[in-house]
């Protein structure tokens, strides 16, 4: 099976010349992306590692991390946000390998790297499974995986596409699924049959009318998780 849902992509290609406007569709990224890279990098220092960046979109994440110092490949299946972030890699000279390749071919190809990130992908996949399982396969031994999501409950659908979607118009309409949702447990087992360690998870804490980001406790909305490879 091929782990991808096409409609997905297409959603995603067509918002491609959103992606680096601050203040446009993807705001909110914009705003939680160095409090996820300052996570990453209070767990593992990120200069001169080898790291690959899944579902890469248009290079939000890849970059701030590039700009640390480390080795990044960052992929992605959608086409529109990979142009762009090829685009933006030519003003930004950084050193980005960007490439339209899936978990399961760089498993087949043997690659294998020092962090992996997989943020805010999994719930647009068929099988979420899948993908952390080949997270694993692609992780060196004593590497870090990061992968982040959105919980599925009454209150992350209130404010996550409810609110972010449909009435705050924060989040492009249609962005998320309900049903795709993962829940902390569900993303815990899914690690723990791939093998890994799981750390711990995070609460990501966003406050739109006042542009707050912040990590918590409180995994109930949008939540980071952290796992090795030991």
């Amino acid at each position: 099976m091929n782990n991808f849902d096409q409609q997905e992509l297409d959603k995603f290609s067509k918002l491609a010349d959103e992606w680096w406007n601050p203040n446009g569709k993807f705001k909110p990224l914009h705003l939680i992306n160095p409090l996820r890279v300052s996570y990453i990098e209070d767990k593992v220092k990120l200069k001169g590692l080898d790291i690959l960046d899944i579902g890469c979109g248009g290079g939000i994440l890849s970059e701030a991390l590039s700009q640390k110092g480390a080795n990044v490949t960052a992929i992605d299946l959608a086409d529109g946000p990979l142009e762009v972030a090829k685009i933006r890699q030519k003003e930004s000279k950084l050193d980005i390998r960007y490439e339209k390749k899936s978990t399961s071919e760089l498993v087949d190809e043997g690659n294998k790297y020092d962090v992996i990130t997989c943020l805010e992908m999994l719930e647009h996949v068929p099988d979420p499974a899948e993908i952390v399982k080949n997270c694993a396969d692609l992780t060196k031994n004593g590497g870090h995986l990061f992968f982040s999501t959105i919980n599925r409950n009454l209150k992350s659908f209130v404010f996550a596409i409810l609110g972010a979607e449909y009435i705050l118009n924060i989040l492009p309409q249609g962005t998320h699924e309900f049903e795709k949702l993962i829940k902390p447990a569900e993303l815990k087992n899914y690690v723990d049959a791939a093998k890994l360690d799981f750390e711990e998870v995070k609460g990501m804490s966003y406050i739109p009318i006042l542009d707050i980001v912040r990590l918590t406790e409180d995994s109930s909305v949008n939540y980071i998780v952290h796992a090795r490879k030991k």
